[in-house]
């Protein structure tokens, strides 16, 4: 049978969006933004309150201390090891994919869909080098399967896909703050163009609206904290890049692609290992991290939160005020983050994005005091390089930096750019090498 030419897909698309029954998945697309961004919201209101609790309330009513004692990772990450360890050996799906795998494949089922949410409130709240996106992705496609089946759409066809894929653009609109980051995500990762990609998409996109609108109101209305991704910026750094922060970030964006591909590399090695016996590997893995955020914080005398978790509020305090930051604590985050994170891939749940951005942006403080190299656009270089070598979308990893610079963001695009594409093609060549046969016309 012979494939479609590009204007049969067109027209078919087309016919598909003209259709009744096309206008009725669009409906249900728009009604599943509202329960998956309440969920969403909950979920990371949920997160927000744990964290706090176990890192700073706690500690500091058992010690007294500003900070948690070098050794407070440790028994948290021990029983986040047995409690993923048993999720993943006993619960229908294992409790999600393993994150070194990327963002996820199909929706979980309706068994899975709970033991995904348990398996990251789990780990990410008890110190996991990870972020929330991958669960709540997978938990919003899963619901949406849930609602796609509730107004009679069978799962596995045409339109149950479209309605999961909804769900999780809600979700993915409520993570990252903006539907602007879901339409980029999905657009890049559909692959698809003209009519064929908006069939698709447009139930996806109304979605992503509905639910960042009910997100930000309940976030008005409850008055709950769940942290902001836009980064501090200090005032009066509204500067230009120049023609030397745009040379500096060529080297700096392949530094960054070889470290997050050193990280995916010792990760996936381990993954192995934990998939053959989940349970004892998992524990061990954990206890790893927490060694990790421990001997930092011994060695540094600064906060082992600083290592684990996602990196989200050391990241801000980075970009508040990075000269604050010897270069030997800066040194130690990057050795020890970055093996705790590639243990977690491995062995934990949740996503592998906002690490990476951690992880990127230190390395751009690092790198800032080179001469003719601003502090800004050092961590614009280095975040857009290491999110693109963790995540090889390199639209979305440009959207999704410019957005998290906040006002400067469009300003420092020309740096994030050079840095996306020097990354994304070391990533490339390094994983597949050079293709020498002749390009077709």
């Amino acid at each position: 049978m012979s494939e479609l030419s590009p204007q049969q897909t067109r027209d078919r698309a087309l016919e598909l969006i003209r259709h009744p029954e096309y206008l009725r998945v669009l409906g249900i697309a728009g009604l599943v933004g509202v329960p998956v961004s309440l969920i969403a919201f909950g979920f990371l209101a949920l997160l927000h309150a744990a964290e706090h609790e176990v890192w700073h309330t706690i500690p500091q009513a058992l010690t007294g201390g500003d900070q948690p004692p070098w050794w407070w990772p440790l028994p948290l990450l021990a029983l986040a090891g047995v409690g993923v360890g048993a999720v993943a050996r006993r619960a229908p799906g294992r409790g999600g994919h393993t994150p070194v795998d990327g963002m996820g494949g199909p929706p979980p089922t309706a068994a899975e869909l709970p033991w995904v949410l348990v398996a990251a409130l789990i780990s990410l709240p008890l110190g996991a080098v990870l972020g929330p996106e991958a669960p709540l992705i997978a938990g919003g496609g899963g619901l949406a399967l849930l609602a796609a089946h509730a107004f009679g759409i069978s799962p596995g066809n045409r339109r149950a896909l479209i309605v999961s894929g909804a769900g999780a653009a809600s979700a993915i609109a409520a993570i990252f703050g903006s539907p602007i980051v879901a339409a980029v995500l999905l657009i890049e990762m559909v692959q698809l163009s003209g009519a064929a990609l908006s069939a698709v998409v447009l139930p996806c996109l109304l979605a992503a609206g509905v639910g960042s609108i009910v997100f930000t109101g309940i976030g008005l209305w409850s008055g709950l904290p769940i942290g902001s991704l836009t980064l501090p910026i200090p005032p009066g750094s509204a500067v230009r890049p120049d023609i030397g922060d745009l040379l500096w970030a060529l080297p700096l964006a392949v530094a960054a692609a070889f470290g997050i591909r050193l990280v995916r590399g010792l990760a996936k090695q381990l993954a192995a290992r934990v998939a053959a016996r989940p349970l004892p590997v998992t524990v061990l893995a954990a206890l790893g991290v927490g060694a990790c955020a421990a001997a930092y914080s011994l060695l540094t005398g600064r906060s082992p939160a600083e290592v684990a978790l996602s990196g989200q509020q050391t990241l801000a305090a980075l970009a508040a005020d990075p000269r604050a930051w010897p270069e030997a604590a800066l040194l130690a985050l990057v050795v020890f983050k970055g093996l705790g994170y590639a243990l977690s891939l491995a062995a934990l749940r949740g996503g592998p994005i906002f690490p990476a951005v951690s992880l990127g942006g230190v390395l751009g403080v690092l790198a800032g005091p080179l001469p003719g190299f601003g502090a800004v656009p050092a961590m614009a270089a280095g975040m857009a390089a290491a999110t693109v070598a963790m995540l090889p979308l390199p639209v979305s990893a440009v959207v999704l930096v410019v957005l998290l610079l906040g006002p400067l963001g469009f300003a420092m695009t020309p740096v994030v750019l050079i840095a996306t594409v020097v990354a994304y093609m070391t990533e490339q060549l390094a994983e597949h090498g050079l293709n020498r046969a002749p390009l077709t016309p």
